[in-house]
């Protein structure tokens, strides 16, 4: 075992302990995959991440990113957290605006935001498809959602594979308690979304400020800016019953969302309110039809750890 350089970054938040938490090792060289997991269990955050020398000649450093239960290919706070405790350590991307991150499925494009915390990944090519009528059934039980209820729905594929649910409203969304003994059961990873209507946003976030099962800042964040979108994200079957703000499935939803005519060319989601978080995710699709995501990180741990 040695001393190596160690971050615990907050994720989708300009405020401290109000995101997503990420444990960042700086350098994961020479350590097997039982190490690699057996930290990740003991950290016992949604992810854990290593980094690594790149492999391919464009990379500007290469991550291995863990849950509690198992590597990822790919994951979005892992990826910004990443590139954050990349950046605040003193590495120097190759391109001045770009950073190069290499992982399981393949380059990602980080963009930064001059004079900000703020960076956005390119979202990796989508992959969807409609969920069979029975898993849907069975997950909207599960969830305890009448089938009128839920607006659409999509098998969602960028790495990780999520059934992507739009529902009817975010009272709905944020009034959810679900079964995650029969999540775990069908193995399936669910992320809802729900969009506040321009005239209800006011009193819905109240509501869901008041509903909050822990105290926390106001839903509108630091930005002062209202969410266009509520989301939640449930993962039992890798030991995250409840992910506070997530990435990938933001992504993912946000490609769904966007090219079939559910969502605008730009919006602001907002996650984790449930869990007393305030997480937001900034997603915008450019003119050539790349997704973006984005947010704001920040170090809260910041020393070494013994691997």
């Amino acid at each position: 075992m040695k001393q190596r350089v160690f971050q615990q970054v907050d994720v989708f938040t300009a405020q401290p302990y109000y995101g997503n938490p990420l444990a960042v090792v700086l350098d994961g060289t020479g350590l097997d995959d039982a190490a690699l997991q057996r930290f990740a269990q003991w950290t016992h955050l949604s992810e854990t991440t290593f980094l690594l020398p790149p492999t391919a000649p464009s990379a500007d450093y290469r991550v291995r990113i863990f849950t509690p239960g198992g590597e990822l290919p790919f994951a979005g706070h892992p990826t910004l957290g990443s590139c954050h405790a990349w950046l605040q350590a003193g590495g120097t991307p190759q391109r001045k605006d770009v950073v190069m991150q290499e992982c399981q499925i393949g380059l990602v494009s980080i963009r930064r935001t001059p004079g900000s915390q703020r960076l956005a990944f390119a979202a990796p090519p989508l992959r969807r498809s409609a969920p069979g009528t029975v898993l849907l059934a069975k997950v909207a039980a599960a969830l305890g959602l009448a089938a009128p209820q839920i607006l659409a729905a999509q098998l969602l594929d960028n790495g990780p594979v999520w059934l992507g649910l739009l529902l009817d409203s975010p009272d709905t969304l944020l009034q959810l308690v679900p079964n995650h003994l029969a999540l775990e059961q069908l193995d399936v990873k669910v992320g809802i979304a729900a969009f506040y209507p321009p005239e209800e946003t006011p009193p819905l976030i109240a509501r869901a400020n008041r509903e909050a099962r822990a105290f926390g800042p106001a839903v509108k964040g630091p930005s002062g800016a209202a969410p266009d979108l509520e989301v939640r994200a449930f993962a039992p079957s890798i030991g995250i019953n409840e992910d506070p703000v997530t990435g990938s499935l933001n992504a993912s939803l946000a490609q769904w969302l966007m090219a079939d005519g559910h969502a605008p060319e730009r919006y602001l989601a907002s996650q984790g309110i449930c869990l007393g978080r305030a997480g937001q995710v900034y997603l915008e699709r450019d003119p050539a039809g790349q997704v973006w995501v984005g947010g704001d990180s920040v170090t809260c741990i910041d020393g070494h750890v013994t691997l």
